[in-house]
């Protein structure tokens, strides 16, 4: 982390009116850094994201490069270049692939030449979207929606890229493909926090990891360290 911190969480809690999701959950991720967090199912991980987006009704602190963010302000985070690519895609499907680009792009229009070099860097780490630019993109794969939606993340030049479960319900070879291109991205300089249930594949591609259990972080992991399956699911059970 020698460029510093990027974004810090600290106290931070989250509420589903009655139901606190999240526990005071303290995280970093340093400038150029790839964190996973790790957790089964309603662990609080997808939470944890769109707290730090503030899309839900938090207390504590999320800081962006040393600056609090101010709660419950998507536009905020947004206009510092935080992205979220949520579970399920959220992809627009009548439309097509590149009106979904182009709508990644909004702040700086759909015409012009950064959006065009922006496409292009896209089309680049995902070819399968520029033979597709006219589809719909309801019509296309699981993992084509998801390629798209990772691009559309992308139109918006993010400085921060957030990843609720990119692997889900792909196939094995695609879930392979998708996170290669992430770690690719994330060695040219893309800071990311990548929520997985995949742990071995999230493990290859992450310099540090989280683990969570009932809206709680039980356990900070360095990747280099997990030697086996074994003891991967003996963290989970501690």
């Amino acid at each position: 982390m020698s460029g510093g911190l990027i974004l810090e969480t600290e106290g931070l809690c989250a509420r589903y009116g009655d139901v606190e999701a999240l526990h005071s959950v303290d995280l970093s991720v340093g400038e150029g850094e790839l964190v996973a967090v790790l957790g089964a199912n309603g662990a609080g991980k997808s939470t944890l994201l769109r707290s730090i987006m503030g899309l839900t009704n938090t207390s504590g602190t999320v800081r962006f490069r040393g600056q609090a963010l101010p709660q419950h302000d998507t536009v905020a985070a947004a206009c510092r270049s935080i992205v979220l690519v949520p579970e399920g895609r959220g992809i627009f499907g009548p439309m097509s692939v590149a009106e979904n680009l182009q709508l990644g792009a909004y702040v700086i229009g759909g015409t012009g030449p950064e959006f065009a070099r922006r496409r292009e860097r896209v089309f680049s780490l995902f070819p399968r979207l520029k033979e597709r630019l006219l589809q719909a993109a309801g019509s296309m794969s699981g993992g084509e929606q998801q390629m798209l939606a990772i691009g559309r993340a992308l139109m918006a030049d993010p400085q921060l890229l957030l990843l609720d479960e990119p692997s889900l319900g792909l196939a094995p070879k695609v879930t392979v493909e998708i996170l290669e291109t992430l770690g690719r991205l994330n060695h040219e300089g893309l800071s990311v926090v990548l929520v997985e249930q995949k742990a071995p594949l999230a493990l290859k591609l992450a310099r540090r990891a989280y683990l969570m259990a009932n809206g709680r972080v039980t356990a900070a992991v360095d990747p280099e360290e997990i030697k086996s399956h074994d003891q991967l699911a003996r963290l989970y059970l501690t």
